[in-house]
């Protein structure tokens, strides 16, 4: 049997909305070191035993809402969180991974050998720049990821909402959500994958706000 473990209510805080960013497991571009973005690729076996390992320890904190990026990854990782809570997993275009254009399948050195002008602007963390071939800039996703989250606390009420999603766009998600400037996203540090991130959001009279609980976590 566990103990649940509560922490006193700031004063003037009624209501606290708590939303799981949870990165998906591993794949075999992960392995290889490929930008993924959008490219539809699904967890490997290592992945789906690293997403079944964190599934029961994410149970432990009660979630009442599972959402999931609509890329195979992502969903197939929420599955195995789905299995152990009983919960739908309803799936949502906004927390798929940053469109990376052409950097899409290749290895860092690939890219910089294709596009060293653009991965100098992209590895410098400017917000709006866009990769050719159709790449979304950090400040489109981090507006998209927004949206998710507010949508999921919302329906959340007080409980806990786990969003199954991508490491990139979860940093950019919880840059926008506590005020850190989209430019400095590279101070949060990287995902691990089946890491996750809680955030909690406390509103009241004269409050709304976001905090950041813990980062990049993998036990309890």
């Amino acid at each position: 049997m566990t103990e649940s473990v509560s922490t006193p209510t700031p004063s003037g805080v009624q209501r606290r909305a708590r939303v799981v960013l949870w990165r998906h497991g591993q794949t075999s571009w992960n392995v290889e070191g490929r930008f993924q973005g959008q490219t539809d690729i699904g967890v490997d076996a290592t992945g789906l035993a690293q997403a079944r390992r964190a599934a029961p320890m994410l149970a432990r904190m009660e979630p009442s809402l599972l959402v999931s990026s609509d890329l195979a990854r992502a969903y197939e990782t929420a599955k195995a969180l789905a299995e152990v809570t009983g919960l739908q997993v309803r799936t949502d275009p906004d927390l798929r991974e940053t469109n990376g254009g052409g950097f899409q399948g290749l290895t860092g050195s690939e890219i910089r050998q294709a596009y060293p002008t653009d991965w100098a602007v992209w590895a410098s963390g400017d917000p709006h720049h866009r990769n050719p071939g159709g790449g979304e800039s950090r400040s489109d996703v981090a507006a998209r990821m927004l949206s998710a989250v507010l949508r999921a606390a919302e329906e959340v009420g007080d409980g806990l909402a786990v969003l199954a999603t991508h490491g990139g766009a979860a940093r950019l998600a919880v840059a926008q959500l506590i005020g850190l400037p989209l430019e400095r996203v590279g101070s949060l540090g990287v995902m691990s994958n089946t890491a996750w991130t809680l955030l909690e959001r406390r509103t009241g009279t004269d409050v709304d706000q976001w905090v950041l609980v813990e980062h990049n976590a993998r036990t309890l």
